[in-house]
């Protein structure tokens, strides 16, 4: 089954309820809490913190010249987005299993509303990343243009992978115990922690397999004016979202029927 152009118009005829779940996934996000939008930059905040403390001055992890908080934040930023898209995302179906059983609407507005909801986050904690630019006097160049830009890919990956992890989630409910365990150990196979440059020739394509690897380095060299993104790096990532994401929404699409039968 592919994608077909009568599935599109039916998710467009349900914009409204996809609207209303991006909007209540957000209100849920910050109810009854005392700090409100501050926990968007808390927990990279103090991530890189962490980081800085033990891989920058402890461990001299090398920064390829950038200072060691801002090169590890810039880095943070977008994965904690992915990270708690994906684990939100790939939880989304079990969670709203009412949902599924009482009405009908288009399947992918459940998993679709999670990975969005969390942009706002991710806006929040790149205005802090602006603030440490300036406090640390980075010279900006025509590439911060990217910053936004890169959104695409990593809202297409967060929900590829969403859809899959969800699909089979109502099924097998192990998985629910497994996303938590692959985001972490995805972090240590993504330069967020370490650059590129450390990783020996002989072994970059490996990196290549990784497409957060890309999205990851190019969000990192957009904010300096002196450096070079590594476009073939970005590109591999890019063709591999692609590839993620229509595979997700094929596989979905083949699943949803029985999400309510199953769930």
């Amino acid at each position: 089954m592919g994608i077909d152009t009568e599935w599109l118009k039916e998710f467009w005829r349900f914009r409204e309820l996809f609207y209303f779940m991006v909007w209540r996934d957000l209100k849920i996000r910050y109810k009854q809490t005392m700090l409100g939008a501050l926990w968007a930059v808390i927990q990279p905040f103090f991530t890189m913190i962490v980081f800085s403390l033990f891989f920058g001055k402890l461990a001299q992890m090398p920064s390829d010249g950038i200072p060691y908080p801002i090169f590890s934040y810039a880095a943070l930023v977008p994965w904690t987005y992915f990270s708690g898209a994906l684990s939100l995302s790939g939880n989304s179906l079990i969670s709203n299993s009412n949902l599924l059983t009482k009405v009908y609407f288009p399947r992918v507005v459940i998993p679709a509303s999670s990975v969005l909801a969390g942009l706002v986050d991710f806006g929040i904690a790149s205005l802090l990343l602006f603030v440490m630019m300036a406090f640390y006097h980075v010279q900006i160049g025509w590439r911060l243009l990217l910053w936004p830009l890169l959104i695409i890919p990593m809202v297409l990956l967060a929900l590829g992978m969403g859809m899959i992890l969800s699909s089979v989630n109502v099924k097998y409910r192990d998985i629910k115990y497994a996303i938590p365990f692959g985001i972490q150990i995805w972090l240590f196979v993504t330069p967020v922690i370490y650059p590129t440059s450390i990783i020996p020739e002989r072994f970059r394509f490996l990196m290549a397999l990784n497409p957060m690897s890309g999205i990851i380095e190019a969000y990192r060299t957009s904010l300096f004016a002196d450096r070079h993104v590594d476009w073939g790096l970005l590109a591999s990532s890019i063709g591999a979202t692609v590839f993620i994401f229509l595979i997700g929404l094929i596989y979905f699409r083949r699943t949803e029927r029985a999400f309510a039968d199953v769930i």
